[in-house]
């Protein structure tokens, strides 16, 4: 298997802080051979979240203080490593699938937490959700829309 190696990237402007830094190139995080790599960490953010959602008392300290943010910010991770774990071509045709599918598991999550102890459904926790889908659809549409960077 080649090696991918990482690209320098150069400042768009003088002012921006990248000049001289070297980080991945955009190619590499949305090629085929990363695929595998998306979706071996949607496996393990669908494990720790759920662990999360479904823990009578989850740990103190892992959260942003705010429920509906918390939601929020898991979803629209979901939702970015869920769409860059698709093949390439068809990707636009299976992004509702995702979406679907994501709703699918706010609501899952949802009906879990009525049946555990200290926890309880909201509606506003599925709606947070599907905000956070969209806002993570809506970077990884303006990511990969960038222009290339330049050497």
């Amino acid at each position: 298997m080649a090696r991918i190696k990482p690209r320098r990237i150069v400042a768009i402007n003088e002012n921006s802080g990248l000049d001289n830094i070297t980080r991945l190139s955009m190619d590499i995080l949305f090629s085929p051979r990363g695929r595998a790599c998306w979706r071996a960490l949607l496996a393990l953010l669908l494990l720790v979240i759920s662990w999360l959602a479904f823990s009578p008392k989850p740990p103190e300290g892992i959260d942003t203080g705010w429920d509906k943010a918390n939601h929020l910010l898991a979803f629209a991770t979901l939702a970015v490593v869920s769409a860059l774990s698709l093949t390439g071509a068809r990707r636009e045709r299976k992004v509702g699938k995702v979406v679907l599918g994501l709703l699918a598991y706010g609501i899952f999550i949802e009906l879990v937490q009525t049946q555990v102890p200290g926890r309880s459904a909201e509606a506003a926790d599925v709606l947070a959700d599907m905000v956070g889908v969209a806002l993570g659809l809506l970077l990884l549409a303006g990511l990969e829309r960038l222009p290339p960077l330049k050497r």
